[in-house]
Order: C-alpha cells, then structure tokens, then sequence
C-alpha cells in the first residue's frame, strides 16, 4: 500500500473536533479496505497544524506543525498543549514562529523539531517520474458505486432501527456488529438488548453467536426468564461454543423465579437489615443496590434486580 497524504482544510476550532475527524477518517480507512488504520503500529499517523487568534480576529495566526502523533488521544492532547502554549507567548507580548514540533507523550509537551519561515523552506517541487493524477467524475462514480457501506450511514441506519444513543451505536459499528444486531432484529430480538450487549459483551467478536441465538436471548431477557446477569453468562457460552439459548440456560441451572419466592426474599432483606431499610424509607437511594445485592445473594443470582427495585419501592409505599 502506497504512503497516501490527506490533508485537510483549516476548519477546525477544537481538539475535540480533531479527534472526532481523525476517529472517522481511521473508521473510513478500515470499512474501505484501504488500511487497519492502527495509530501505534504507524499504520496512520497525524500531523496537526495549530494556531491561534484573538476573539473577534479573522484571520488565522501563526501556526505550528506537530508532527507524527501516533494515536488519537495524542493528537487531543498535543492541540490542547500547543494552543496553550501558543496562547501565553501571544499574552506575553512574544511572538509564535512557525516551526514543526516533537510530541512527548509522556511529559505531556511539545518541543521544536525545526523552523519552517516561510514556504519556500519546504523545498517543494515537481516530482518528474509522478504525473499528475486528476480523476474525472464518471470515473469517481465508478468507484463509489463499488464501495462499501461507511460507518456514518450505518451508524444512522442502526440508531433509526434501534432508537439507541448515538454513542451506543458508534462503537457497536466499529466493531462491525452492526450486521449482527440489525438482522437478530428482524428475528424478533429485543432492540435495547442486542445494543446493550453488542456494545458492553462482544469486544471480543461474537465467536459461535448466530443471529437465532441472539435473538432468542434477548427475548428471554426481555420476557423475564433471564436476569441481566444471567444472561451476560448465556451469551458467554452462546459465543464460545454457539447452541440455543434456552438449552444453554437450562444446562447453567438458570430458571425464573417465581413472584412470591423472590418477594419473600426481599422481605428477608428487609426484616434482616432493620437500619438500612430505615435508610431506604428516608429517601437514601444509595441503599437500593446494597438490598438487590443482598437478594442476589440470596437467591444465587437469579432474581431480577429491576423486579427487586419495583418490589422495594411497593413494601415503602405500603409501609408509608
């Protein structure tokens, strides 16, 4: 793969901006086929020009080239230094000169590498064996035609079928999961659920998981027959050896339990912790999860902790 510069207008006003451009362009490179896009085995690096002006001034300053910044939290990080430090010199009564700069990640500064006065310092010129490449439109049609679909429109074709927060589905894309939940969907899986946990249990791929199996995992969830735990611990197996949700909860031991033995358990929490359930009724929430936490136990992880909250809140409404 030929070294391929993209640069990129002056129309960037923060570091956070610049991560969100480098993060889409790495996401681009890798749905193309184009790179793996891996920053720190310098498959991709960044160079970020800065500068800084005053409020109310149109017209940019001098800028700074860091070079070689080989992740994305790096280039946020070497903006926000640069700018600061560009920003003191100019209240300083200094002047910024144009220079390329050293990121150092572990001090967390940049340091000059050269000076670069003025453009002609960059000794550019025509190289005689490369001719110059001018696509025409028919010829880009062509090739976007043939393209694969890029994340921006998955990511909106995943949040409009899901009705899930923009962040949820970023990073199910990415990890091009999005297929999967998109088509277990269709097969009648629960939308919350199958982002919840493409996004929080498969960062390592979903192994033997097929669309039938996670579909029918979530409905369990969904339906009750399954905690959350629970069925963190299904999908476990589901992606190591694959198989049928329901015969894989079965085999782990898991069964609903019934409403009147989980709401005896929780009345044994209660009756066992007379001081934090006084806590409780005086409006300290932080003593719900202490409770749910005290039923799971109990119950050997099989209550529902949300069935657990709803029956708390119905014992202090009595008790009120």
């Amino acid at each position: 793969m030929p070294l391929v510069e993209v640069v990129s207008r002056p129309d960037l006003r923060s570091a956070e901006a610049a991560r969100a451009y480098v993060n889409e362009l790495r996401a681009v490179l890798v749905a193309t086929g184009a790179s793996d896009a891996r920053m720190e085995e310098g498959s991709m690096r960044a160079d970020a020009n800065i500068s800084v002006r005053p409020v109310g001034f149109s017209t940019l300053g001098t800028r700074c080239e860091v070079k070689n910044l080989n992740s994305v939290r790096s280039v946020g990080r070497a903006i926000d230094y640069e700018a600061r430090r560009q920003i003191a010199l100019l209240e300083a009564g200094e002047q910024v000169a144009q220079q390329t700069r050293h990121w150092d990640e572990a001090e967390g500064r940049t340091s000059p590498l050269r000076s670069k006065e003025e453009a002609y310092d960059y000794r550019y010129f025509p190289e005689p064996d490369l001719v110059p490449l001018a696509p025409d439109e028919a010829w880009q049609a062509s090739v976007a035609e043939s393209m694969p679909p890029l994340p921006a429109p998955r990511r909106r074709r995943l949040a409009e079928a899901t009705g899930t927060a923009p962040s949820a589905v970023a990073v199910v894309v990415e990890r091009d999961l999005d297929g999967l939940v998109l088509e277990a969907l269709a097969a009648g899986g629960d939308a919350q659920r199958l982002v919840v946990h493409a996004e929080h249990d498969l960062a390592g791929g979903k192994g033997g998981l097929d669309v039938a199996g996670f579909a029918g995992l979530t409905r369990m969830e969904a339906d009750g027959a399954l905690t959350a735990t629970q069925a963190k611990a299904v999908l476990a197996e589901l992606v190591a050896t694959g198989g049928d949700p329901a015969v894989v909860a079965a085999a782990l031991g898991y069964e609903a339990m019934a409403g009147d033995e989980l709401a005896g358990a929780v009345d044994e929490a209660i009756a066992a912790n007379p001081d934090a359930w006084g806590r409780f009724l005086a409006g300290d929430a932080k003593v719900t999860g202490f409770f749910v936490g005290q039923v799971m136990r109990a119950t050997k992880g099989q209550a529902d902790g949300k069935a657990v909250t709803a029956l708390l809140g119905q014992r202090a409404a009595a008790t009120h």
